[in-house]
């Protein structure tokens, strides 16, 4: 067998499904970890300087970036080890369906595994569903914040009275991110627009989008996943009802 039988045959046993995928999901975990992490930490900054007064009003606010950071972790330690696993799976289920390896068996233990992965993934692409629309929710909040400042600079430079945009305010409260009670709770006029110049708000602006987006790469991985493990089971099954050995 010359080196370029080899060589097809080697690439023929790469599952490129799940190759894709893998880098899908690292690249995805990455920004949405090392991102959204950033940008927990520079909204606690934001909102205690500009929104709040007191500490006790975000401190409930605080508490929960705290340990979502820690799940941030958590989150990015899991993946990479499950995909890994998926990528390996991967290999294991294209070497068998395409017989590249003598030695490769398709038994029902194997294919047993396969179906775990399968329910696994799918379970986890819907909680991440979840996950991706929840991320959405901050995005939302600086959008309409920027978009209250631009109004806000549009009638400064319209109206000469202070009185024509004081009353444009964005108020944190009404997003979740502190109590009904807090003081003042939310920022008007020119106080919010210039919180809108600061650097911190740019920032962190663009690292809830770059972290939302690494969410729907993740998503779109784990979809890609379960359509290649499904296709990989249903081959494996299909080979192994007409008595075929892989």
């Amino acid at each position: 067998m010359g080196c370029y039988d080899c060589c097809i045959r080697c690439l023929g046993a790469v599952p490129y499904p799940s190759l894709v995928a893998t880098l899908l999901c690292f690249t995805g975990m990455a920004l949405f970890c090392g991102c959204g992490h950033e940008a927990l930490a520079n909204t606690e900054v934001l909102v205690e300087t500009y929104f709040t007064r007191n500490i006790q009003d975000y401190v409930i606010l605080a508490s929960f970036i705290k340990y979502f950071q820690y799940v941030i972790y958590g989150l990015a330690s899991f993946f990479f080890l499950y995909c890994i696993l998926l990528l390996a799976e991967g290999f294991y289920t294209t070497s068998a369906v395409k017989q590249t390896f003598g030695e490769f068996r398709s038994t029902r233990c194997g294919r047993c595994l396969s179906l775990t992965f399968i329910i696994v993934t799918y379970v986890l692409a819907v909680i991440w569903l979840a996950v991706f629309a929840f991320t959405a929710i901050p995005v939302f909040f600086f959008f309409n914040m920027a978009q209250t400042c631009h109004t806000i600079n549009i009638l400064a430079e319209t109206t000469p009275s202070i009185n024509q945009h004081g009353w444009v305010c964005m108020d944190a409260r009404q997003y979740g991110l502190l109590p009904w009670n807090a003081m003042p709770g939310k920022a008007c006029g020119m106080t919010l627009a210039s919180i809108c110049k600061t650097k911190e708000f740019f920032v962190t602006y663009d690292l809830y989008i770059a972290a939302f987006a690494g969410a729907g790469i993740a998503l779109l991985a784990l979809f890609l996943y379960v359509v290649a493990t499904t296709y990989n089971y249903a081959v494996l099954r299909f080979l192994g009802r007409k008595g075929l050995r892989c």
